[in-house]
């Protein structure tokens, strides 16, 4: 079985047939309103002198910006390039959260200078031969008690 399901607009203000729903916002509310076309314009042209002076804001133009740090003002795009390089470059990086001043400053720094993570490799190769130089401990047997 077949259902045809119409929708038809009303016209807010008088009943009548209704073109379109436009939508505005005023004092941080926003509000929708189904108007025929003669009450659309008029609408519009009431609001025409106030559009022409405001500025933009919020909506659809600001979903489109990339999301920035509140501290850094990186975005994600950046942070995550942060993160790659610094794993790359065997430097210790969280998966999320914050990044550590000296990842971002090697980062900044990465053409000028090398990273910082061979010095920290060959320290660790050299303490290694002092832990095997240091004798182990065995525990003894204690024989059984003759009696």
């Amino acid at each position: 079985m077949a259902q045809i399901t119409e929708v038809k607009l009303l016209d807010d203000l008088d009943g009548g047939e209704a073109a379109e729903s436009v939508s505005f916002s005023l004092d941080g509310k926003s509000y929708e309103i189904d108007l025929s076309e003669k009450h659309a314009a008029a609408l519009r042209d009431a609001f025409a002198p106030f559009v022409s002076s405001a500025r933009r804001a919020g909506g659809s133009a600001a979903a489109s910006r990339p999301r920035m740090s509140a501290r850094t003002g990186r975005s994600r795009e950046e942070t995550a390039a942060i993160r790659e390089w610094a794993t790359a470059n065997g430097l210790e990086v969280s998966a999320r959260g914050r990044i550590s001043s000296t990842v971002l400053e090697a980062y900044e720094n990465r053409g000028n200078v090398a990273p910082p993570a061979e010095p920290v490799v060959e320290a660790a190769a050299e303490a290694a031969p002092e832990a095997e130089a240091k004798p182990k401990r065995r525990s003894r047997k204690k024989a059984p008690a003759e009696g």
